[in-house]
């Protein structure tokens, strides 16, 4: 019936009216966006603003949404807040807060079982689980994992959490400066330097390929970032994190499988290169 700004997948989604704003400009570079957000959350303001005469106007029967990071959708507060002034009954509110892959699978039956189809939800993990294995058979026997750091944002410089970390170690390789189910963690230039990365992933998030390349160009300048190994060797790749690595969905399946392809591209090869990810430029 409706969408939140940031709903733009599939490519009909985006023809659904939306709900949801943003209250600041995002196509600043990464420090201005993580200043804006710092500023408005110090000030108690909201992030996102819900056009409530909007979903009136719709009147759904289930509103989903997420509580899992509180920068990346509107809270749930705000949304009961709103629900408790339309007619009852309201809506029934579905608010997901997966931390890692298994409460991911949890999350997709659980939106089947709402939207009473609960046998597509078990079509769909089983297909999802099937190619997580067909994975799993490369990987697994591989006694030469690299050492991996996955780059949320940039400025300033975040590690990825949750499920990304259990994604390099599905696609073969050793996560450094993140853990499986905790939430994204600063880092400082010493603490990467320390950790010496093999490859480094970069998927800022929100930001699609191109966003994130043009990113790079101005971040790279950076002294920190020449003397890394990763970067000597010519092993940073850019993704598209908004698609498919920032969003706790179905599509991280094919997350492990791009990642595949950048650890071992003998054994991962498909059409994603390219599309989906690309080396960085050599500094």
């Amino acid at each position: 019936m409706g969408r939140s700004h940031e709903c733009d997948y599939p490519a009909e989604a985006q023809r659904l009216p939306v709900c949801t704003h943003a209250e600041i400009d995002s196509s600043r570079p990464s420090e201005e966006i993580d200043r804006q957000i710092k500023e408005r959350v110090a000030r108690g303001l909201s992030i996102y603003r819900l056009d409530g005469n909007q979903l009136r106007a719709l009147r759904p029967d289930v509103l989903i949404t997420q509580d899992q990071c509180g920068v990346c959708a509107v809270p749930q507060g705000e949304l009961e807040k709103l629900l408790a002034t339309f007619p009852k009954p309201g809506p029934r509110l579905l608010s997901l807060s997966p931390q890692r892959l298994p409460d991911i699978w949890a999350n997709i039956q659980t939106v089947a079982d709402t939207l009473g189809s609960p046998e597509s939800g078990r079509v769909l993990l089983k297909q999802l689980k099937n190619r997580v294995a067909d994975v799993i058979l490369l990987t697994a026997p591989l006694k030469r994992r690299p050492k991996v750091l996955c780059l949320e944002w940039l400025e300033p410089l975040m590690a990825a959490g949750n499920w990304v970390p259990e994604l390099v170690d599905l696609a073969g390789g050793t996560p450094v400066s993140a853990e499986a189910g905790k939430h994204s963690s600063w880092l400082t230039w010493e603490e990467i330097a320390a950790q010496a990365p093999e490859v480094i992933v970069v998927m800022p998030c929100g930001f699609d390929l191109a966003r994130t390349t043009e990113e790079m160009g101005r971040w790279r300048r950076n002294p920190g970032w020449s003397g890394l190994q990763a970067v000597r060797d010519g092993r940073v790749a850019l993704v598209d994190g908004s698609h498919f690595f920032n969003r706790p969905g179905p599509r991280l399946v094919e997350s492990l499988e791009i990642l595949l392809e950048i650890f071992h591209p003998r054994l991962g090869a498909s059409d994603h290169a390219g599309r989906f990810w690309r080396l960085a430029e050599r500094t």
